[in-house]
């Protein structure tokens, strides 16, 4: 039997971290301050696995199962990528947004129909029916992936959200198909909201990422360049060149970016006739979220 307290001091003595120490420990002892209880065998060897794994290069969200996302606790795993502040960001944008179009909708007794394209884990999906969805009990949220496995992860979040936010299961729905091919075809021209977090990442830059980066599924980090040459902006294209046609006159298209394709993403959703187009910062000041409004 080893105290927790040694226990925890050991292992960021390996890790190099005290954080991730202690979330380490959490997640095998749960939580606690009893620096003086004692970790079993069984417990010490796991302990033992997990830093191992960590410090061969595993990401700790992997390693802890499930990661804090704005007010919801996401599962994550190498079948989607591991949810981001600067997608939190992306939320909040798209979060005003919607809010923008309540009372037009409570005006028509309209739904308000939201779409979140490449929805991956279903963070975004999620957390704006988990925000949204007591004020606007008629939001319908359609999230939608190409890969069946990333939708398998979303639908446990989806429960496991829904465990505490119970509309989440009536407001959420998961669709299979690559961008707006999942949707249902009446559902063109009557969207409020389309939020997107697709991938932005060149071929290019790839070999350059963290190493822990690179063990997230590729195809949700790295797409073509745009049609003017602009490294990774192919799937940013894709999402802001067919969202108008959805849009209801006055709804939105809230897009993440890479920084340095802040000038080409406001360019393409202008020569794609929004009538209004913005940039958002993230927290740390630099431009991640472009806002396009029909």
């Amino acid at each position: 039997m080893t105290s927790r307290g040694a226990l925890q001091a050991a292992l960021a003595s390996r890790l190099g971290s005290a954080n991730e120490a202690r979330w380490i420990l959490e997640e095998v002892l749960g939580v606690g301050d009893g620096a003086g209880r004692e970790a079993d065998d069984p417990a010490v060897r796991r302990l033992s696995e997990m830093v191992t794994r960590r410090l061969a290069g595993e990401p700790l969200q992997y390693l802890l199962g499930a990661w804090a996302f704005r007010t919801v606790e996401l599962l994550v795993d190498d079948r989607a990528l591991i949810p981001r502040p600067e997608t939190e960001q992306v939320v909040e944008v798209a979060l005003a947004e919607a809010r923008r179009q309540l009372a037009i909708v409570q005006t028509l007794g309209d739904p308000l129909l939201a779409v979140d394209l490449g929805t991956g884990s279903g963070a975004i999906a999620l957390s704006i029916s988990a925000e949204l969805g007591g004020e606007c009990p008629h939001l319908r949220v359609a999230a939608t992936d190409v890969d069946c496995s990333a939708l398998q992860l979303a639908e446990a979040n989806r429960q496991r959200v829904a465990a505490r936010a119970p509309h989440v299961l009536a407001q959420v729905e998961l669709r299979t198909g690559s961008w707006f091919d999942a949707l249902a075809p009446e559902w063109r021209g009557r969207v409020r909201l389309v939020v997107s977090n697709p991938p932005y990442v060149s071929a290019d830059e790839w070999p350059t990422l963290d190493p822990e980066v690179r063990r997230e599924p590729y195809g949700a980090l790295v797409a073509a360049a745009g049609s003017d040459g602009t490294p990774g902006l192919a799937g940013v294209e894709a999402v802001l060149g067919s969202a108008r046609g959805w849009l209801v006159p006055g709804g939105a298209a809230v897009v993440e970016i890479a920084p340095h394709q802040a000038a080409s993403a406001r360019e393409l959703a202008s020569r794609a006739g929004y009538r209004h187009v913005r940039v958002e910062p993230d927290l740390a000041g630099r431009p991640r979220v472009v806002v396009a409004r029909r």
